[in-house]
């Protein structure tokens, strides 16, 4: 006897209560409207294949700037343009000031390390991070001198690519890298050198996965994807490697440790650990010393490099900008010394220009994921505790109402009427509150010295026409980076 139509009716007859039920559930929640989910995938599919962060701002506009997106069978609120991130994570700090869960990297990470951890934890790790890196400005050896060093290594080694067109990335990343790497590893490394090169191929490698289609849907749908064979899977054994260099290198920091004199933010950790080892609610261990660790360099190098690779690539379409900055540094500066951070309140012209640069590349343009920490009210709803948050930092920085013209570059944005810097609560590439990011003070200043020190002794040349679409940010996913280019670097002087 077939019985073939019974086991289909019967598959009919579960799938359909299933449905219902998840609608049931779906329905009492009292969380920001967004578009209808279905079981198991959720929003799955009213995200564009590889466009995650295009696909978020459309919804924005059809269900405005608070909205529930289902990832899988989890709902993520989805925060858009200026004001309402500012009541969120500003006027509301406390309630949205936990750290979210972010699959691609949560398996090995575990909520430890400065950047994913979270309550007593987050705050004692925090703690110590700003101190540390503060303390490093005011040391011996401060992180401008740091910084200065590596921009005249970078500087010396464009002059030896005597004026050939070249793609940058590879020395803005040696370079950006080098000075978080004097930091937490209290040194740094040739342009050439195997080790180093080894790890900034880890750095690239990881960012391509956390953007790329596979990384969107392991954020998306992590306990389907975990059971997926794909590309995605290899963001675990990239960060194990690097979780091993740090574990060695403060092997060997130890063997060698002065409690008087630290040489490091490895050395600080030890210190740290040492002098806490009889505190039961201490979290200075082992595995946060390697995740911090991994964390500040993962950000501290990927975030500014893109940033200078952006505003190298603006520079080549807008050369009338970079004219108008050379006449700012021979000004102020002139060619007979290097730039120093104090020259920056002298130009207010090229600080607009940088702080554009953040603005219009918008290098992290979804923040990294936040929770509430308690039952929270937010515009009329209720989002329970535990919920993820995605405040969608691209939609402040293109935000109508802050910015004149917020699709196209223009330093305006940053001056008065009387060419005077101007500030602008809606610039927000750190993210801004509780969470914002612990490195911003050391980012700025790279990104000011590292561009006046290029523009000092170069102009920049490309014979390719870029257009305004070519310059503008991807928008896929994690992370937004400038499409391949090559200039020649003419020199000044």
């Amino acid at each position: 006897m077939d019985t073939s139509w019974l086991w289909t009716l019967f598959l009919a007859v579960l799938l359909s209560y299933i449905y219902s039920l998840w609608k049931r559930t779906y329905k009492k929640s009292n969380l920001p409207p967004g578009p209808t989910p279905l079981p198991i995938i959720g929003n799955l599919l009213h995200v564009k294949r590889g466009e995650l962060v295009k696909s978020l701002m459309k919804l924005w506009k059809t269900y405005g700037s608070v909205y529930t997106l289902y990832f899988g069978s989890k709902p993520v609120v989805i925060l858009c343009g200026h004001q309402t991130v500012k009541e969120a994570l500003v006027d509301q700090a406390d309630d949205f000031s936990g750290r979210g869960k972010m699959p691609t990297v949560d398996r090995i990470l575990q909520g430890y390390g400065v950047i994913m951890a979270n309550g007593e934890r987050w705050k004692q790790l925090r703690r110590f991070t700003i101190t540390t890196l503060r303390n490093f400005g005011m040391g011996k050896r401060s992180i401008e001198e740091r910084i200065q060093e590596e921009a005249q290594s970078l500087v010396e080694a464009i002059r030896k690519c005597e004026q050939r067109p070249f793609n940058p990335t590879n020395l803005l990343v040696q370079a950006v890298s080098n000075v978080i790497c004097s930091v937490v590893f209290g040194k740094r490394f040739e342009y050439e050198d195997v080790e180093f090169l080894k790890l900034l191929n880890l750095l690239n490698e990881s960012f391509i996965h956390f953007s790329s289609t596979w990384g969107q849907l392991q954020d998306m749908l992590p306990k389907i994807m975990d059971h997926i064979p794909g590309p995605h899977h290899k963001v675990d054994a990239i960060l194990n490697m690097f979780a091993q260099f740090v574990k060695e290198r403060a092997k060997e920091n130890n063997k060698t440790l002065d409690p008087t004199s630290p040489r490091d933010y490895i050395d600080c950790f030890l210190i740290k650990m040492k002098q806490d080892n009889q505190n039961p609610a201490s979290e200075f261990g082992m595995k946060n010393l390697v995740m911090s660790t991994s964390g500040l360099f993962f950000a501290g190098t990927e975030t500014v490099s893109s940033t200078l690779r952006h505003g190298l690539l603006i520079l080549l379409k807008y050369p009338e900008i970079e004219a108008k900055i050379h006449e700012e540094i021979d000004r102020v500066i002139g060619q007979n010394r290097n730039p120093t951070i104090d020259d920056r309140n002298k130009m207010p012209y090229t600080d607009a220009v940088i702080h554009e640069i953040q603005r219009f590349s918008d290098v992290i343009p979804m923040s990294v994921p936040h929770c509430v920490t308690r039952d929270t009210t937010f515009h009329g709803y209720t989002i329970p505790a535990g919920t993820d948050v995605l405040p969608l930092l691209c939609t402040v920085l293109r935000d109508p109402t802050q910015f004149a013209t917020p699709e196209k570059f223009n330093p305006g944005h940053f001056l008065d009427s009387n060419g005077c810097f101007k500030k602008s609560d809606a610039f927000v590439p750190f993210s801004t509150g509780k969470r914002i990011c612990a490195g911003e003070g050391l980012a700025k200043m790279e990104l000011f010295l590292f561009l006046t020190y290029i523009l000092q002794n170069f102009k920049l040349s490309s014979k390719t026409q870029f257009t305004d679409d070519y310059i503008k940010p991807q928008m896929t996913g994690f992370s937004n980076v400038p499409k391949p280019y090559e200039l020649s670097f003419i020199p000044r002087i």
